[in-house]
């Protein structure tokens, strides 16, 4: 059985270190929900800062990493295998308590809630 791992990119994403996929399009499993504004690959800390847009007004959205399913360079596009709605309902992002320790425990155990094998 395959453990999710949610501060870490998964093997198969196709994410390689050090590539830049700021103003990537985010996927979600039912629609797009904004852009990459900021990308981290600290190992066991990295995510992804979607600004969201229209879709969330003026709001944005923590991802960690292992909710990526995969990343596509040439249409400039990351997946990921999670809902609008999943990802709407997580915990609030805010920049200044983003790295916060307890912040990041919540939202890691918040999507590894949602985590399905073979999603």
């Amino acid at each position: 059985m395959t453990t999710f791992d949610p501060w870490n990119y998964r093997d198969d994403s196709g994410y390689t270190p050090g590539t830049d996929i700021v103003g990537y399009k985010i996927a979600a499993t039912d629609g797009d929900i904004g852009k990459v504004d900021e990308a981290t690959n600290d190992v066991g800390a990295s995510s992804l800062v979607v600004d969201t847009g229209p879709w969330i007004l003026g709001h944005k959205v923590l991802l960690p990493a292992g909710v990526v399913q995969r990343i596509d360079p040439d249409e400039e596009k990351v997946y990921v295998d999670r809902t609008k709605d999943e990802i709407k309902d997580a915990p609030e992002y805010d920049p200044d308590t983003g790295a916060d320790p307890d912040y990041r425990n919540r939202l890691g155990q918040y999507y590894t809630e949602y985590y399905t094998p073979g999603r």
